[in-house]
């Protein structure tokens, strides 16, 4: 922190200076608000050991009655699952409709995506974080070495995403009649019910995998079809805290069936239908 603040008030352009420490104040902020939630987690450990507040309170030297405050304060601790700054949302993009790739389209994506976009954006706000998007190019071609992302796209439109995948020993993604989702464990497969019958339902792929740096994570996200990457984002607003308490920011990965709304694509209900397999001890 010395070092830091000496870097900046030597910085002999004033407006230069101006903008350092506006960035660097910018940094310490993120720092105190990861730090409020890692004590909150921490109290919350300690609570759920047994410990009542009023000796958590004696070990940290305040009142029972702050031990209550700083409970409550902060970040939930299921804000770690996703990084410690801004979220990057990598869409899988796809050609503008009536459009060919001679004829230079922009490269689009579905409204399904877009969707999920705007319910993890208002997911990442409720625990401070912020987010933004980018489109995958229809090449595939994605930086997955990065922090604080997730990536929404089918290893179909990404062979990057294909071969990462190929790593995961319980789960991945097969086409024989049709594309579905193989629990290689339990040797069972998920075939999406629009494929069967056409009932409105899939199936979608949740993991944390690895970064092809070896120097982190990033999470996953994808659906038979589209609609089932919008029910893995459904089962993460309605089950995050429970699922972060289990595998924390570790590899896993696990299967989502969801039940939606043909007529608007709302998502109904999610459920977890694999394990949750973890990719490390």
């Amino acid at each position: 922190m010395h070092d830091d603040m000496k870097r900046v008030t030597e910085i002999a352009v004033p407006v230069d200076r101006a903008k350092a420490a506006i960035d660097l104040m910018a940094t310490y902020q993120g720092w105190v608000l990861e730090l409020s939630r890692v004590r909150r987690e921490a109290i919350e450990e300690a609570q759920a050991s047994g410990m009542t507040q009023a000796e958590i309170a004696t070990k940290l030297g305040v009142s029972r009655g702050r031990v209550g405050q700083l409970a409550s304060a902060g970040p939930p601790p299921e804000r770690a699952f996703f990084g410690t700054g801004q979220v990057t949302v990598s869409l899988g993009g796809k050609y503008e409709a009536g459009k060919e790739p001679d004829q230079n389209p922009s490269e689009v994506v579905t409204r399904e995506d877009l969707d999920n976009f705007e319910h993890l954006r208002k997911l990442l706000g409720g625990m401070k974080l912020e987010a933004e998007y980018e489109v995958i190019p229809t090449t595939g071609i994605v930086n997955l070495n990065r922090e604080n992302h997730i990536v929404v796209c089918g290893p179909r439109l990404s062979p990057i995403v294909a071969q990462v995948l190929e790593g995961d020993d319980n789960l991945r993604f097969e086409k024989d009649r049709a594309w579905h989702l193989l629990d290689r464990k339990a040797g069972k497969k998920y075939r999406s019910p629009l494929d069967e019958d056409g009932s409105p339902g899939d199936f979608g792929y949740l993991g944390r995998l690895p970064r092809l740096d070896g120097r982190g994570t990033f999470l996953y996200i994808a659906g038979v079809h589209a609609i089932g990457a919008n029910g893995v984002v459904h089962y993460l607003e309605n089950n995050l805290a429970e699922l972060y308490r289990e595998v924390r920011t570790k590899r896993f990965s696990t299967l989502i069936s969801c039940r939606y709304d043909p007529n608007t694509l709302a998502v109904l209900e999610s459920r977890r239908v694999t394990p949750l397999y973890r990719h490390e001890g």
